[in-house]
Order: C-alpha cells, then structure tokens, then sequence
C-alpha cells in the first residue's frame, strides 16, 4: 500500500584541502538532460484548447518579469515564448490551469504545477532551475533588500518544533536509506576531490567538524539536532569522547540507538528525545549540524545564552548550517511542503548566537559547492531508486522530491543558498593554535 505523505538539512583522515571547487561542479550528473530542445507541435494527452491572445500576453509579460532567461516557455497548444533565445531546455504548460497557478504565485504555481503534472520541464532540470533562478536574480539585482523585521516569524513552540520535524523527518527509514549514504548523513558532505564519492565524503565531514573541534579524549561533548547518530558515534569511536545527542525524530532515535548498540558505543554515547531548548548538561564542546535551519531567528539569542550556561570556561563550538547572504525568507513551496517553518539565516543573524553571550567566532568556512555536489549526488541516487519510491509512495511524491533536491542543486550553485560552518569559543580561550594546519595534517 502506497503510503501518504504529509507535505512539510556528518572518518578517514584529511591530509589537504580540497582540490579546486570548480572541479566539483563538473562531475555533477545531469538529470533529465535531452541531446536537444524540439520543435512543439502540441501535447498530446493533455490540453487540447488552443491558447487566448490574452493567456500568450500573460506569459509574454512573465517571461518578461522574470528577465527573459535562456529557457523557453511553451503552451499547451504549441505556443513557444522565448524562441529568439539558444535556449537549455523548455518549461512546457500542460494545462491552462498551470498557467493559473503560475499567474497567482510565481514560485508556489510552478512548483505545484511540476509536482502536479500541469507542468513539465524538457531538458536538464538542475540546469533550467539554475538559469530560471539566475535570471530572477540578474531581473531583481537593483532591488532592495530589506532587513526583515523580526515580527515576521512567531516563537515557535516545543510541540510545533516536533511536529515540523516529524513531518521530514518520521516518514520512514527505509526511504533514506534508499539514496542517503550508508550512515545517514542528511547534510553537507566535503569532498577532498572531484571524484570523491559520497560516501567517502561525508565521512571526510564528521572527521573536519572533530578536527575543528579540536576534540580531545575523556571529553564530554553535547550535540544539538543529531540526525540519525552518525556524529555523535564517529566522535565516541575516533575521538574518545562521550556525547550527549539530542533530537526530536523518534525514527532517528530508533535507528541511531540500535547502531550504537551493535557498534558497542552506547556507554558513550546518549540520544536523548528532547529539544535543545531542554538542554542542561556542561559539556568542554557543543555542535549543531543541520538544525540551526529549523530554530528560527527569534530564538538565536536564546540558544545562544543556553550555549553559554552549558560550555566550560575553555569550551569550544561549531554550528553548520544553510544560509544567505542577505536575510531573506524560504520560499512558500518549501515553507509549505518540505520544510514548514524553516529559515535560514545570512552571518549577520547567525552573530545574535554569539554577541550576547560574548563568545568570540574563530573561523568561518563556506562550503557551498560541496553542499551543491552533495544534492546533485543525492539527486542522482534518488533518480536510481524511483521505482522503490513510487511502491512506499506515489507518483505525486516523486516529483515533489526530485523538485526539492534538483533546486536545492541549482539553490547552492547560483548562490542563493550558502553552506556555513562557525567555530566559536569563549572570548578569553588564548591557547588555540597560531594556525589551521592541525585541521588537515
């Protein structure tokens, strides 16, 4: 029985840093790629009305609005917009009631519509989503970009936060385990070259995020949001610490806890279902990978503050997550179907973490194209296993996921998205080292 879903971001040692970002980007697989764009005669199957003059000037003036980018527009019956641009693919109106959904909220309608089937994309579709999305960009360069005050977000509640997770989160194992690798890393890997695999990755990220941490054995460490475990353990088994691992997702719970029972970790290892807001235990480091996106800014300051009750006198800590450059909300399709209530934040909002507690920040690290490698790994993984997907789930499900991780793709690699790691320790820590040698020796 197909299941319903509720529509809603961690070992081997490194030696250097990575090899040149650009690199990355190169060996990304391309999906949904055609050797070329078609000539359109009509959809057969779908729409068979021709279009109104009035529904060609609408799309005109849309095309228009969003910077005329290198993609065309086509209608339902035929119609082409955008035919004097060497396009890299073709967004293709099914149904009149996509254009509809498009005229009443740009990006909501045309991510409904894809996922609806009023919409489909010919062509490369991390490569049309990159274009459509840098040409908005180039459209609104002179706009103003306003600081966001901060009544736009409500304080979000303990029962809310659960539910939120729960709605990403809790629809089963079985489907990550799918395309994630095989520790469940759900967040940013770090490739130390091009051709690095995934799996190598992400545990070339647990092991950078130690390194930064700069862990040391017998030490207690508390992490905030664990995912499925897979930090907590690698700290405990590589680095001799003892963790204390908080999330609100039982299936994570479930699945961290039975690995830390086969891996013989669990006297070291504690996950605990509770929110960080509940945190109480002293630790010598914090570390949050991943859930600073679902905090909110309204309770930066707070989190904060319970960092600075919690973190010894010499204490260090990292927080990885997504972000901006300039404060700016998600848009409404993942607010409402992927992530409700998610936001991420530009450094200027992370520093309300920091300044009130007067921790000092040490390094910022942007990994962006990493995290752009990671989707488009993740993407091509997920494209490999539809047909398992769509058994758990249905159709429906499957567009909105390969929507979600292609734009996420196109999201890191036209910049609109950043990937930021901040390490931070108390103002008066004087015994750091001169260098970041010791973080790829």
């Amino acid at each position: 029985m197909a299941r319903t879903f509720i529509p809603i971001e961690q070992s081997a040692g490194l030696e250097s840093p990575p090899e040149s970002e650009e690199k990355l980007v190169a060996t990304m697989p391309r999906i949904e790629r055609l050797p070329s764009v078609p000539q359109v005669t009509s959809y057969q199957g779908q729409s068979r009305r021709r279009s109104h003059g009035l529904e060609k000037r609408l799309v005109e003036e849309l095309y228009r609005r969003i910077g005329s980018p290198a993609v065309q527009l086509a209608l339902w019956d035929g119609t082409i917009i955008g035919e004097h641009v060497r396009p890299v693919g073709r967004v293709v109106l099914c149904e009149p009631r996509g254009l509809r959904r498009l005229l009443v909220n740009r990006e909501l309608g045309f991510c409904e519509a894809y996922v609806a089937n009023d919409l489909i994309v010919e062509g490369d579709l991390v490569e049309i989503l990159t274009e459509l999305n840098r040409s908005v960009a180039r459209s609104e360069k002179h706009g103003w970009k306003p600081r966001l005050p901060r009544w736009l977000w409500s304080q979000r509640t303990l029962a809310e936060s659960k539910e939120n997770v729960h709605r990403h989160y809790d629809i089963g194992n079985d489907f990550y385990q799918l395309w994630l690798d095989p520790q469940l890393v759900y967040s940013c890997a770090y490739y130390k070259t091009p051709t690095t695999t995934l799996n190598d990755a992400q545990r070339f990220k647990l092991d950078h995020v130690c390194r930064k941490l700069r862990l040391k054995p017998g030490e207690t460490v508390v992490e905030a949001g664990c995912g499925w475990g897979a930090l907590a353990l690698h700290m405990a088994r590589h680095y001799g610490v003892t963790v204390r691992a908080f999330n609100l997702s039982r299936e994570q719970l479930d699945f961290a806890r039975s690995r830390a029972r086969s891996e013989q970790l669990s006297d070291r290892v504690e996950f605990i279902e509770d929110d960080y807001r509940n945190i109480a235990a002293t630790c010598d480091a914090f570390v949050s990978v991943g859930m600073l996106e679902h905090v909110g800014p309204e309770n930066y300051r707070g989190l904060g503050q319970l960092i600075g009750r919690i973190l010894a006198h010499d204490g260090r800590g990292l927080i990885h997550t997504i972000g901006r450059n300039f404060a700016k909300r998600l848009d409404p399709w993942t607010l409402k179907y992927i992530f409700p209530g998610a936001y991420v934040p530009c450094l200027r909002e992370m520093m309300d973490l920091f300044e009130q507690t007067d921790f000092s920040v040490i390094d910022v690290e942007n990994l962006r194209l990493h995290y752009a490698k990671t989707c488009s790994d993740w993407l091509e993984r997920f494209e490999n296993t539809i047909d398992s997907v769509q058994r758990m789930f249905d159709e429906r499900f499957v567009r909105m996921w390969r929507l979600y991780l292609a734009a996420s793709t196109a999201a890191f690699l036209n910049g609109d998205l950043q990937l930021f790691q901040v390490v931070f320790a108390r103002a008066t820590k004087n015994d750091l080292p001169w260098t970041r040698q010791d973080w790829y020796a």
